[in-house]
């Protein structure tokens, strides 16, 4: 299957806008466009991209104020794509936590270039940070770090986006509790703390797809009024026999 990365545009020029994702939809990416900030916000929870591109004039808030308030919660990869060539905007862009900075007008080579840059030092860091196999078990569950898949003995497991996500983030913490909360915020944003509807609606699913009996789950196990737990390499063995009498 043809997994293709998903890139936010934030730019308010239609033309522009258009222009770029002409570009990165002939180069084998999807994207999504925001022409305000508050948009942008509010598909980068929802959509989850891989990369945002991001002007910085658009029209209710600065592109550098958007870039601000979304490195308080996500380390999603962020090119500035400016007019704006003044050394002391591109250094305050990069201080800021953009990834790069590229000004108009730009060569499509370039570009692409610096995307697949940006993502490749994204995945490498997911990599070094997790301190860990590309590949994690449980019994007989796998999740592929690199391919983005999970696996129950040898069926793929069809996971949405927001599922594998969800999946993986436990997995990197298995045997720990995630609180509801945490997991909201690390995948959706800070404004989508307190929200347990979606992350119910998501469980749900994920259960259906990966468990025997999503009633008695033996991969993730729900700690009522607190969050989710991943099983570990301890939750796989053998229960001891009760003592004979």
């Amino acid at each position: 299957m043809d997994v293709r990365d998903l890139i936010l545009i934030v730019e308010d020029d239609q033309k522009m806008a258009n222009f770029l994702k002409t570009i990165l939809n002939a180069n084998q990416y999807n994207s999504v466009i925001a022409a305000k900030g508050a948009e942008a916000l509010s598909l980068l929870t929802s959509h989850c991209p891989e990369l945002i591109l991001l002007d910085i004039g658009l029209p209710d808030i600065s592109g550098f104020s958007f870039l601000r308030k979304i490195r308080t919660w996500s380390t999603v990869p962020v090119i500035i794509v400016s007019a704006h060539k003044h050394e002391r905007e591109i250094i305050h862009g990069l201080d800021l936590g953009a990834d790069d900075y590229i000004t108009k007008p730009f060569g499509t080579g370039e570009l692409l270039a610096r995307i697949r840059a940006a993502l490749r030092r994204a995945r490498t860091a997911a990599v070094n940070s997790a301190a860990m196999a590309s590949v994690f078990h449980a019994g007989d569950l796998s999740i592929d770090y690199n391919k983005h898949q999970v696996s129950v003995g040898t069926e793929i497991i069809p996971l949405t986006k927001s599922e594998y996500r969800i999946v993986s983030l436990l997995s990197r913490h298995a045997g720990k509790v995630l609180t509801y909360d945490r997991i909201l915020v690390e995948l959706w944003g800070p404004g989508a703390e307190g929200n347990n509807h979606i992350l119910r609606v998501n469980m749900a699913n994920i259960r259906r797809k990966i468990e025997a009996s999503p009633g008695e789950p033996r991969y993730i196990f729900t700690e009522i009024g607190v969050g989710y737990r991943m099983a570990d390499h301890n939750d796989m063995l053998p229960k001891p026999a009760d003592d004979a009498v």
